[in-house]
């Protein structure tokens, strides 16, 4: 039998330090400076909605609220911006985590695209209630890339939680 990937295989219970982690890489991520391209998607924007449907219990507001508040510090923006969208983010995940894990991968990415938008329209207006010139329709690519790179996003976070293909005799699980 093959090794493929689909939803129907039985996943192991996520590890918290593999969440920590994966959210410490997308922040080191964000830090890059590519990530002052407009096109590039906001990869902790994008992790935290992904854990927040995933685990609902384990990442939510309150991870929002401390990344949030790493990236405002790191971007040398307006203090609370970051933090303000990626809770939001992170509360309408969860809300809808239940809906969104019935989809396959193509659908759920058209679900997630709305959340991330709604990262950056809350960036956007935050940063034009003090009056910084307009972005431009290019600022919002960066959310459409980041529904593109859903399914491999999945694919790669999900890798350590899949079961071998092979059943073992001797192995419990």
């Amino acid at each position: 039998m093959p090794a493929t990937f689909s939803s129907s295989r039985i996943l192991q219970p996520v590890r918290p330090l593999f969440i920590l982690v994966s959210l410490l890489a997308a922040l080191a991520l964000n830090f890059l400076p590519t990530s002052a391209w407009s096109w590039m998607p906001d990869w902790v924007a994008l992790v935290i909605v992904f854990w927040s449907i995933r685990e609902p219990r384990r990442v939510g507001m309150g991870t929002g609220f401390i990344l949030g508040l790493a990236m405002d510090v790191a971007d040398s923006s307006v203090m609370g911006q970051h933090a303000l969208a990626y809770v939001l983010a992170a509360y309408a995940a969860s809300a809808l985590s239940r809906r969104i894990m019935w989809f396959p991968l193509g659908q759920q990415a058209l679900h997630v695209l709305p959340l991330l938008l709604l990262v950056q329209a809350v960036q956007f207006a935050v940063r034009v209630v003090p009056g910084v010139t307009l972005p431009g329709f290019s600022y919002f690519v960066g959310p459409l890339i980041g529904a593109l790179l859903w399914w491999p996003l999945t694919f790669v976070l999900l890798l350590p939680q899949y079961q071998p293909v092979d059943r073992d005799a001797n192995r419990p699980i």
